[in-house]
């Protein structure tokens, strides 16, 4: 077999041309579909290099926890925190930078952002009010907002250079998520009452612009290739659940209140999220609805007259759907990206030579 990263090697030295590099790719296409292989998934995971990811992350997981309880005992919060946020910036340096282990690379990157984030909320909340040590508070208070702002704010440069050091593709994602905290944070700190208020409108603007940076990663790469395409898979990844979940309380004021009339509607809405997962070849939007989606079904059953099999009935739906989806993903996709304008599909994902058909 193969790789893609052998190709791309062999097409920087010079040693293939694109044309050879293409005429290799089909072949193993071919070889695919005739060998008892999994068919390729053009929306691929770089969560595991080898079993020994798992053991490294268990390894980091009871290293992690053990040092932060002795930190945090012995030191309080703030120096817990930043001794977590310093010890998960020194094991990247191994597991990142020099292994370069997908799946322990995710995990310390979340580690010191998140121990980051603390560390400099705790130490804000000390300077302007020492007393909150000594209750506690001083690791995370979103009651005042400004140090959560700024302690955001800082958070996401701190990811900056991690990313620029180690070049793990969900940093991106944090470093967005770090800078729309510090964001609702300013908000809520100029107009309390407003950010209340408006906090589903705010959160549905700042995903569908997350979703629209995801776009222009996907666009820059789109037979994904590259580090573009993990990058926009972390940034799909929080844009989902954001425009989602906000969309449902804005047009149906939340799952609590779906009743008939409106199942149908958050149905109706369901397919549409399926259909913008298949047109850009992302699933996490159609996953982050599948809940909803089975809230609805379930009330449309309940009408029905199936009140002792709800629960069963909803699943079935669900995963026969999900199952006809995945099997015959690229198929479905092709036929919908017939029915787009020209100019529309430049931007989408291709579907490459080998998918099945």
């Amino acid at each position: 077999m193969i790789s893609e990263e052998t190709l791309e090697k062999a097409l920087a030295r010079g040693l293939i041309g694109p044309e050879q590099a293409s005429a290799l790719r089909m072949i193993e296409a071919e070889r695919l579909r005739t060998e008892f292989e999994p068919a390729p998934d053009h929306e691929k995971l770089r969560f595991i290099t080898g079993f020994g990811d798992i053991f490294v992350v268990i390894g980091l997981g009871l290293f992690a926890s053990a040092l932060g309880y002795f930190l945090i005992n012995a030191y309080g919060a703030i120096v817990g925190f930043a001794g977590l946020a310093l010890t998960a910036w020194l094991l990247a340096e191994q597991f990142s930078r020099r292994r370069r282990m997908a799946l322990p690379s995710i995990v310390l990157l979340l580690g010191f952002a998140v121990a980051a984030f603390l560390a400099i909320n705790g130490l804000i909340g000390w300077l302007t009010s020492p007393k909150a040590v000594a209750l506690g508070k001083a690791a995370l208070d979103f009651e005042r907002p400004v140090p959560v702002a700024i302690a955001a704010l800082a958070t996401a440069g701190l990811v900056a250079l991690h990313y620029w050091r180690f070049r793990v593709p969900i940093t991106i994602a944090a470093g967005v998520a770090a800078l729309v905290l510090a964001l609702f944070g300013v908000i809520a700190a100029i107009s309390p009452d407003f950010a209340q208020a408006a906090l589903a409108p705010l959160i549905l603007v700042a995903g569908i612009g997350i979703f629209g940076l995801a776009m222009r990663f996907d666009s820059r790469d789109l037979e994904r290739r590259t580090r573009r395409t993990d990058i926009a898979f972390w940034l799909h990844l929080l844009a989902a659940p954001m425009i989602v979940h906000s969309l449902i309380a804005l047009v149906f004021g939340g799952v609590g209140n779906i009743r008939t009339g409106a199942a149908i509607g958050l149905i109706t809405l369901f397919l549409g999220l399926a259909l913008v997962a298949l047109l850009i070849d992302r699933r996490a939007i159609l996953v982050s609805g599948l809940v909803y989606a089975g809230v609805a079904f379930g009330q449309v059953l309940k009408v029905s007259g199936m009140t002792n099999a709800v629960i069963p009935a909803t699943l079935l739906v669900l995963g026969g759907f999900i199952l006809i989806l995945s099997a015959g993903w690229q198929p479905i996709r092709r036929i919908f990206l017939a029915l787009v304008p020209a100019r529309m599909r430049l931007v989408l994902p291709v579907i490459q030579p080998g998918s099945p058909s």
